[in-house]
């Protein structure tokens, strides 16, 4: 019987082990620093707002772990000797393993500011930074005013919870449009807007300078770089992205990038060790896919495909079409296939927009072929089943309008909005596609 050791209890580590119980007998120690027990860390917003208790993000019974003999371990790894399968914690203990799974998910990235590890500067990855919320933010009397620094879905969802507590928000952004990396310019432009009617500053094309703290080492106050001007705070929300937290790695034999090398089969290049998750880093990205995905479905994808290879069923991991889903304060917005900010040279695009200011589509297909490519929407809500399978058939653009009322998931959406969508399109392309409206079970026969 082999000792499997996983590093690190989140979504990917968890699967993982769940399903190497599943597939074998073998010892499982699941190894985590940062909570006894695994918890959903996207759930950590709706905590602070007060929407549920911390408790209630935990979605297995305490008594799960025993009950499945994964035996649970709390500290946190600081070495791995890879020569003699061990790995060592910051309280000079040990374990030995067979097999070792690294999964130790992501950091809040911090680009050598001044004043970043300050009392009152937080990122909003693990449930440490949910008590320091709580701690330095508690309410609008003790946190007059924050400061959030770097836009993308983790600043969004930040500046949600400090509004949900009446906390005073100014939104650093050094892109001019937020997150027009990722979002194309109609889109990200609605969004700008949908943030400042909640009543935050939002300031686009501003990067931060310096971040100062008085003798006590709490922050008061940022420095912005352009202009130099001096607001007054009481946190600091770093939330400029995530990177691998590896740093635990690095002095080991295991190859490293910005993350742990891995193949498609997710071994690194020590033969008994393993890397899932945020903290992976694939050799050969597939297709238009990133080499490192910080994605909460992507690492569960991992586990189970690595729970394979364990239990002696080699599976090379293939995670399928690239979809993804956020919301920005009140708008919901989901993304299938491929929508780029700017359109490639054979793309084409198609956009409608309604009329509130907080609903829309954007359609990308190849203008050559009418391949369909992607979809972004935006307050509308679309089924992932439809659009995975319209992928991996190449349906046409056509054929996705024509069958718009199946792929939504509101029920009242096709009756209001369907059919405007598709007569805009057909008057934008002279063409006259006819929506159909039949059950959406009965589709995938056409499919």
């Amino acid at each position: 019987m082999k000792h499997i050791v996983i590093i690190g209890n989140g979504i990917s580590g968890v699967t993982a082990a769940r399903h190497i119980r599943k597939n074998s007998k073998n010892q499982i120690t699941l190894v985590s620093g940062e909570a006894p027990y695994f918890f959903s860390r996207t759930a950590l917003m709706y905590v602070y707002m007060g929407h549920m208790e911390f408790k209630q993000t935990q979605p297995y019974e305490n008594w799960f772990w025993a009950k499945n003999k994964i035996n649970l371990k709390q500290g946190f790894v600081n070495r791995i000797d890879t020569d003699n399968n061990c790995i060592f914690f910051e309280d000079n203990t040990s374990i030995s393993y067979d097999q070792l799974v690294i999964a130790s998910g992501s950091k809040t990235n911090k680009f050598g500011w001044p004043g970043q590890d300050s009392k009152g500067v937080i990122g909003l990855y693990h449930k440490q930074d949910l008590e320091q919320l709580e701690q330095f933010a508690p309410n609008n009397q003790v946190c007059k005013h924050a400061i959030i620094v770097g836009g993308g879905l983790i600043g969004i969802e930040l500046a949600e919870m400090l509004r949900s507590r009446n906390i005073p928000v100014t939104f650093l952004v050094r892109e001019k449009s937020f997150w027009n990396d990722v979002l194309p310019d109609r889109e990200s432009e609605m969004i700008n807007k949908h943030i400042k009617e909640h009543h935050v500053d939002l300031r686009l094309s501003t990067q931060l300078r310096e971040i100062k703290a008085n003798t006590s080492g709490q922050v008061t106050s940022v420095i912005i770089e352009e202009t130099g001007e001096e607001i007054f705070c009481d946190v600091v929300g770093l939330t400029a992205g995530v990177s691998p937290n590896i740093d635990f790695v690095k002095d080991s034999n295991i190859v490293t990038g910005r993350g742990i090398k891995v193949n498609r089969f997710l071994e690194t290049n020590i033969s008994n060790i393993y890397a899932i998750g945020d903290c992976a880093e694939q050799q050969e990205p597939m297709g238009e896919r990133k080499a490192i995905e910080a994605v909460w479905y992507t690492g569960r994808m991992m586990g189970e495909t690595l729970a394979q290879t364990i239990c002696n069923h080699r599976t090379a991991y293939h995670p399928g079409h690239w979809f993804n889903s956020a919301k920005f304060f009140d708008i919901e917005y989901q993304t299938y296939g491929w929508v780029w900010a700017k359109p490639k040279e054979n793309e084409a695009r198609f956009y409608w927009g309604h009329k509130n200011g907080k609903m829309c589509i954007h359609l990308n297909y190849d203008k050559n072929t009418h391949e369909f490519i992607g979809i972004n929407n935006f307050g509308i809500r679309m089924r992932h089943a439809f659009f995975d399978k319209v992928l991996t058939k190449k349906k046409s653009v056509s054929y996705v309008l024509a069958h718009l009322s199946d792929a939504n998931f509101d029920p009242e959406f096709y009756k209001k909005y369907a059919s405007e969508i598709v007569s805009k399109f057909n008057q934008e392309n002279n063409t006259s596609i006819e929506l159909k409206k039949k059950s959406w079970k009965r589709i995938f026969s056409e499919a």
